[in-house]
């Protein structure tokens, strides 16, 4: 670790500025129906308020693109942290506002703020700097726990960190900590299975996965342009024909001898959940039919490939997860990644969500709260939100 943590500072009595991503699932009537991203924050918020700070918090939910969206209000999220607080947590209409500065700047060590989501205000993802500055004068240093928004540069990210002394949190910390390892020092066999819709979306990872990894697993409808570039008529399925040549590149290349695909699919007459289904050799695909799934072969095969890997990263689904009768494949995988006796890391996303659907993840050594910042970081990307992080000098 290469960055100040909060717990290299000083925290007693001091007021804490922190970044959470409490981008979480909504239903309709305003009721939280996911709780992993508020409850992986608590360790975090618990330690700084054990050392005699105060906090304000920061965070944003949904795209509201810079318009106050009453359905999109973090409102709801004050109510959950007190469950885990024994007081009342104070809501801020306004962060921007004189009277919410009045309030946290006469804030208690133990009392917490939560202000209104960021994304209500354009300056936040324009990383607009006089919006930033106007943010950090809620506290009095800053501590980065949003992992999930750390690849975008905007004033909670970045901003903030020109005007307060920028720390990273816990969670932070321990997704830094898990991708690095996966990344510079597995135990091995390292077996990486990489899923989702396309090629295109994953093509860095691909690099940079493909000289580290001792087998990579290739599933979900990027599996089709390889199955494609190795000859076979794939019908209907979604195919990126730009990327087959990528494809072939990969398969008679010099890491070939890694690569598993599937061996067979489920395919379907639709992209429907109602579509007639056939499990048929990826060789014999229906007369306009999509390949939707993998098959129980193909599950038998990844689980050979992973009988005896001692790191595995997941990221991406088998197959159209949102669909149930496209999800087996998926929650095969994921109930193989459980048990194993493995360090194991899910890059967020349908495969965390494959794991809690089964109940397996506590078998899973760390699930990221990002998806699109995990990949940036595997792929070798410097993270605007961490580079912005104060650096450790002649630490260890």
């Amino acid at each position: 670790m290469k960055k100040l943590s909060v717990r290299d500072c000083d925290l007693k009595g001091k007021r804490v500025l922190l970044r959470a991503d409490y981008n979480v699932p909504m239903d309709e009537h305003g009721n939280i129906t996911a709780f992993m991203r508020i409850e992986e924050s608590i360790p975090t918020l618990k330690y700084i308020l054990d050392q005699g700070a105060s906090l304000v918090i920061l965070t944003h939910l949904g795209r509201p693109q810079g318009q106050r969206v009453s359905a999109m209000s973090v409102k709801p999220v004050a109510q959950v942290l007190e469950r885990y607080f024994d007081i009342k947590v104070k809501f801020a209409e306004d962060p921007l506002a004189e009277e919410t500065l009045a309030l946290c700047q006469g804030l208690q060590p133990g009392e917490i703020v939560l202000c209104e989501n960021l994304r209500f205000y354009p300056g936040e993802e324009a990383n607009d700097d006089d919006f930033a500055r106007k943010l950090a004068r809620l506290g009095e240093l800053y501590v980065n726990e949003c992992f999930s928004v750390d690849h975008r540069s905007h004033a909670s990210t970045v901003g903030i960190a020109k005007y307060l002394p920028t720390y990273i949190g816990l969670l932070l910390e321990k997704e830094i900590n898990a991708l690095t390892k996966v990344l510079e020092n597995p135990d091995r066999p390292l077996v990486a299975i990489i899923g989702g819709a396309k090629v295109s979306d994953k093509i860095k990872i691909l690099a940079k996965l493909l000289p580290i990894v001792d087998k990579l697993i290739i599933g979900g409808g990027m599996a089709n342009t390889f199955l494609a570039a190795k000859g076979y008529n794939m019908q209907k399925s979604l195919v990126e024909e730009a990327k087959i040549g990528f494809a072939k590149e990969i398969l008679d290349g010099a890491y070939a001898d890694k690569i598993y695909l599937p061996v067979d699919v489920r395919a379907a007459s639709d992209f429907s959940n109602d579509a007639v289904i056939k499990v048929v050799p990826v060789d014999a695909v229906p007369l306009n039919y999509q390949c939707l799934d993998i098959g129980e072969k193909t599950v038998a095969v990844f689980a050979t490939a992973l009988a005896d890997a001692k790191t595995i990263l997941w990221n991406g689904p088998m197959g159209v997860f949102e669909m149930s009768h496209f999800a087996a494949g998926t929650k095969d995988i994921a109930k193989i990644v459980g048990d194993a006796d493995a360090y194991s890391v899910i890059g967020g996303g349908d495969s965390a969500a494959a794991v809690r659907s089964i109940g397996m993840e506590k078998g899973i050594s760390h699930i990221s709260t990002g998806g699109g910042a995990s990949l940036k970081f595997l792929e070798g990307k410097e993270l605007p939100g961490i580079a912005a992080c104060l650096d450790k000098v002649g630490k260890d």
